[in-house]
C-alpha cells in the first residue's frame, strides 16, 4: 500500500491521497453498507481532469482497479470497491463552469452537489428538474452515472433526458468529449448516453453538459387520503389515463405518515391506509386547472379526503419530510432494504396487491413508497431486528417482488442502477444475449477490466458482477 501511495504522490499533493484505515473506512461502501463492504487500498481526491487522467494512466499501466465515487449516497452498491484498489472521490471537481441562459444549457463538473446547482439556477429563474431524494448531498456526476430519477420524473423525465454532452476520462487516461451544448445530434453511436447510466464501468465522468428550463411561475400541493393502498394505486392509474400530468405523484403508506407527522405541522390524518402527495407546476392558470381536474378525479374515485395545501411553507415542510422518509424509517427499524421496481403505470394496482400478498405469505414487513406517477415504487423490507432467519425470509420476499415486477412488464431498477445489489437479477430482465453484448462493450472501453470491476452483471466465482 505504501508503494501505491508513493507512486500516487508523484502527481497528487498530500491532501489528495488518503491511506490510513480510519480515513478509508468511509469509502468501503455506499448507503448499502449491510450488503457488501471493502476498504480500498487508497483514496484519491483529484481537483482537475488532468489529475484524473494521470491517475487513470498509472492505474491502467499497473492494472489497479479504480472505483469512481460521488457522494456515496447510492442504494445499489455501485461505488463499493469490491476488488479494492483506488477509490476516486470526485467531490473536489465542484465548479459550475457555465450557465448559458441564452442557450438554456449549463456545464458543471462531476462533483457539483445537485441541490447547490438547483439553488443557483433558481435565483436566475431557471430550473433543472431531476430530483433524487438525496439531492442535498448527491453529486451530478453520480446522478449521470446511474441515470438518477426522483419524484419529478412523471412530468419531466430523469437525468438522462437532460444530458447533452460530457467530458470523460477513459481507463487508459485519454480524454473524450462526446456531445456538446447542442440539444440534438445525429453523428454515429451515441457515446454520451452510453456513458449515462454506465455506473463508472466505462470511464470517469469529469464534467457534464446539461439542458435547463425556465423556472415554473406557480405551484400547488395536494394531499389525498385513501381508504386502501389499492385505491391509492387505482387513483394514480386513473389520473394518468385521463391525461393529467402533475409534476409529482408520490405514494406513501400510513406508517410513513405517522413518522412524518412528528416533523411537520399541521399533522396529516392517519385514518387512511394509502396517501398521495401531488405537486403541480406551470402557469397560474395551468396549475389551477390541473389541481382541480385531479381533485375531481380523486373525489370521483371516492378518496377519503382531498386536501389542497394553501400555505406554501407548510407544503415545503411536507415535501422535505417526504424526501426524508427513508432515513426517518431507518431510525425506527434496525435495517431497511429498498428495492427499485418500476412497472407500467396502469399495472400499479397489480403491483401493490402483489406486494401485500408477498408480505403476508413470507411473514415479512414491507414498507411501500415511491414515485407512483411514473410507476417507480420502492418496496422496502423492514427489519425490526436483523437475524439469519429474518434475512432468509427477506431474500425469498425480494426474489418474489422482483419477479412480480417483471411479470407485470416492469424493470428491476427505475433509478438506483444495478451495482452489486441487483446484479443477480440482471439476467432475469435482459437475458444472456444482452449481457454478453454489454460485456463486449465494456471490453472495448476497458480491456484490462480496471474500471469499477464487480458491478452490473454476475461475475464468475463470487456471485458479483
Amino acid at each position: 500500500m505504501q508503494g501505491l501511495v508513493k507512486d500516487l504522490s508523484a502527481f497528487l499533493g498530500p491532501s489528495q491521497i488518503l491511506s490510513l484505515p480510519e480515513e478509508m473506512l468511509a469509502y468501503a461502501n455506499d448507503a448499502t453498507h449491510y450488503f457488501k463492504s471493502r476498504i480500498p487500498d487508497a483514496v484519491v481526491l483529484p481537483h482537475t481532469t488532468e489529475e484524473v487522467s494521470k491517475v487513470m494512466k498509472y492505474a491502467f499501466a499497473k492494472e489497479i482497479p479504480v472505483t469512481p465515487r460521488g457522494a456515496g449516497s447510492g442504494l445499489a452498491g455501485g461505488c463499493t470497491p469490491v476488488h479494492g484498489g483506488i477509490v476516486m472521490d470526485l467531490k473536489r471537481l465542484n465548479k459550475i463552469l457555465e450557465i448559458d441562459k441564452s442557450n438554456m444549457t449549463a456545464i458543471v463538473e462531476a462533483g457539483v452537489v445537485l441541490k447547490r446547482f438547483q439553488d443557483i439556477l433558481e435565483k436566475r429563474q431557471l430550473f433543472y428538474p431531476p430530483d433524487p431524494q438525496s439531492a442535498s448531498v448527491c453529486t451530478i456526476g453520480g446522478n449521470v452515472a446511474t441515470r438518477a430519477g426522483g419524484p419529478r420524473g412523471v412530468k419531466y423525465g430523469t437525468t438522462g433526458n437532460y444530458v447533452t454532452g460530457m467530458e470523460v476520462v477513459l481507463p487508459d487516461g485519454s480524454v473524450i468529449t462526446p456531445g456538446g451544448k447542442f440539444v440534438k445530434q445525429s453523428v454515429g453511436y451515441d457515446i454520451t448516453h452510453l456513458m449515462t447510466g454506465s455506473e463508472g464501468t466505462l470511464g470517469v465522468i469529469t464534467a457534464v453538459n446539461l439542458r435547463i428550463l425556465p423556472l415554473p411561475e406557480a405551484n400547488r400541493t395536494v394531499v389525498v387520503v385513501c381508504e386502501t393502498l389499492e385505491q391509492a394505486a387505482e387513483i394514480v392509474a386513473e389520473i394518468i389515463a385521463r391525461g393529467a400530468v402533475p409534476a409529482m405523484i408520490e405514494f406513501l403508506i400510513k406508517l410513513a405518515i405517522t413518522i412524518m407527522n412528528q416533523y411537520f405541522f399541521p399533522p396529516l390524518p392517519t385514518d387512511g391506509e394509502g396517501y398521495l402527495f401531488m405537486y403541480f407546476d406551470g402557469t397560474e392558470a395551468q396549475v389551477e386547472y390541473e389541481a382541480k381536474l385531479v381533485s375531481d378525479i380523486c373525489h370521483d374515485m371516492k378518496a377519503k379526503e382531498v386536501r389542497l395545501i394553501e400555505d406554501q411553507k407548510v407544503a415545503e415542510t411536507y415535501w422535505i419530510a417526504r424526501a426524508n422518509v427513508y432515513p426517518l424509517i431507518q431510525t425506527i427499524f434496525e435495517r431497511g432494504n429498498a428495492e427499485d421496481i418500476t412497472v407500467p403505470r396502469n399495472k400499479l394496482p397489480d403491483l401493490v396487491r402483489a406486494v401485500q400478498a408477498i408480505a403476508a405469505a413470507e411473514g415479512v414487513m414491507i414498507g411501500l413508497a415511491g414515485h407512483a406517477g411514473d410507476g417507480n415504487m420502492h418496496p422496502s423490507i423492514l427489519f425490526p431486528q436483523v437475524t439469519s432467519e429474518a434475512e432468509a425470509k427477506a431474500k425469498i420476499a425480494i426474489d418474489k417482488l422482483i419477479r412480480a415486477g417483471l411479470d407485470l412488464g416492469g424493470t428491476i431498477s427505475g433509478e438506483h442502477g444495478i451495482g452489486i445489489h441487483k446484479a443477480e437479477y440482471l439476467s432475469w430482465e435482459l437475458g444472456q444475449t444482452q449481457i454478453e453484448l454489454m460485456k463486449r462493450i465494456k471490453y472495448a472501453f476497458d480491456p484490462k477490466g480496471i474500471m469499477n470491476p464487480g458491478k452490473i452483471w454476475m461475475e464468475d466465482g463470487d456471485g458479483n458482477a
